[in-house]
């Protein structure tokens, strides 16, 4: 993600924390505590609100979608500890105006609030319930963040709605407000292309879906991935899948899906050519830059290769510095596109490709890959998460750094990480148990 975003996001948290240190009279710092945690969590919601639109300049301002998907669990989960904090410490102040009807309505709507969101952030990070439960539930939390919002409004603090502090946190509050209302638009209201099924087509265990355009065309580059809604009975859910070929002159679009969960199923299945689609996009900066004075090495894993074979396709036939593909497979059966991946390679000539077959006993290894390079590497990344993390567990001790791996993460819905937090716990005490060598 990059530094700029943070740097705004961490700004516009600290603002309210100078204005409140400002404040004259105040006799409970505690208090004037609770109530800057309470304006915290609501700027943080209304990040997550904003970087939830998905619109143009979001990537520019803070890096590739899926760094903004992080960056916006992470400001949720922040919010809502910030949540539990203020609600833990009592932020009444004597002396600072008296209870009305409104105030304690406000009141109310903070408790609902505070559940709420502690209910919803626990199905969020909770990875085994349903897709399409975690949607509408994860979508449910603007709801609450309104409720939060009007609660600030309206209760009794140590400063007016009007003055600097509260017309700076009214107008966060206001912008998060809107870019929830801009999430709840149908698919078709929002920035996007339009698009119908031309051909389906089965290719090693997955599935090509070909669309043609039915007005304007996505224009993006090869690498980026689209968010696609299906106009098909039981496929109305949003989901991101990569471009699987390269711009087309004839404005067509092409993803290759393979089945990973009750979606993917449905879709190889239900889908139909003919059926209309809404395309969102495109996101990403998984763009081929060539290297300076490196190897320049390409692992794809399983359906991994899609963003790989879109590169491989736009290649010149005459590539004037040599590029190694390396691609994990099950078997050369189960591999989408290989014929496609095949004939890339064989076009251009400086691209070589190693199809690594699991069920022959071939492994990738860290090392293999740095024989390959024989010197400085750059790397670009697309497969299993477990894959990658051994891969650069194993090139670091090549002195491969990790600025020297380029990956996304299309696992848009995770957990909070406790889980390889504590593995990765586990394994250091490991290794400073063990005897040494």
């Amino acid at each position: 993600m990059r530094a700029a975003g943070l740097a705004i996001i961490l700004v516009s948290c600290l603002i309210p924390a100078y204005f409140f240190a400002s404040l004259p009279d105040i006799t409970d710092p505690v208090a004037l505590f609770s109530q800057y945690l309470g304006t915290l969590a609501l700027i943080l919601m209304a990040w997550a609100q904003i970087m939830a639109t998905r619109t143009a300049g979001i990537e520019a301002l803070m890096g590739p979608m899926d760094r903004v998907y992080v960056l916006h669990k992470w400001s949720g989960i922040v919010a809502m500890a910030a949540i539990l904090l203020h609600d833990t410490i009592d932020a009444d102040m004597d002396g600072i105006g008296r209870e009305t009807a409104l105030t304690e309505i406000a009141e109310t709507l903070g408790e609902l609030s505070l559940y709420g969101l502690l209910v919803l952030v626990v199905i969020s990070v909770a990875t085994f319930i349903p897709y399409h439960l975690w949607r509408w539930t994860h979508k449910a939390m603007g709801g609450f963040f309104i409720a939060g919002t009007i609660h600030y409004l309206f209760i009794l603090k140590p400063f007016a709605n009007g003055s600097p502090l509260g017309l700076y946190v009214s107008t966060i509050c206001g912008a998060g407000v809107l870019a929830y209302a801009v999430t709840l638009l149908p698919a078709s209201m929002r920035r996007s292309a339009r698009y119908e099924v031309s051909a389906i087509r089965e290719t090693g265990g997955a599935i090509e879906i070909t669309m043609a355009p039915t007005g304007k065309t996505l224009r993006f580059a090869p690498g980026q991935f689209a968010v696609f809604t299906f106009a098909a009975r039981g496929l109305t859910e949003p989901h991101p899948f990569s471009l699987s070929a390269p711009p087309a002159k004839d404005g067509t679009l092409q993803i290759t899906v393979k089945a990973l969960g009750d979606f993917t199923h449905r879709l190889g299945r239900d889908l139909t050519p003919g059926n209309a689609v809404t395309v969102q996009g495109p996101y990403g900066r998984f763009q081929r830059r060539a290297p300076a004075q490196a190897a320049e090495i390409w692992v794809a894993g399983g359906i991994g290769i899609t963003p790989f074979l879109a590169w491989a396709e736009a290649l010149p036939e005459d590539l004037p510095e040599p590029v190694t593909l390396f691609w994990c497979v099950r078997s050369r059966a189960e591999a989408p596109q290989i014929e496609r991946v095949e004939a890339a390679a064989a076009r251009a000539t400086n691209l070589t490709l190693h199809i690594i077959t699991s069920e022959t006993g071939d492994r990738l290894t860290a090392d293999r890959i740095a024989t390959t390079a024989n010197g400085p590497m750059k790397l670009w990344f697309c497969g299993p998460a477990g894959l990658r993390r051994a891969l650069q567990s194993g090139l670091s001790r090549h002195g491969v750094s990790a600025r020297d791996i380029h990956y996304e993460e299309f696992e848009f819905r995770t957990g909070i990480g406790l889980k390889r937090l504590a593995g990765w716990i586990a394994q250091r005490l490991k290794d400073r148990a063990a005897p040494p060598a």
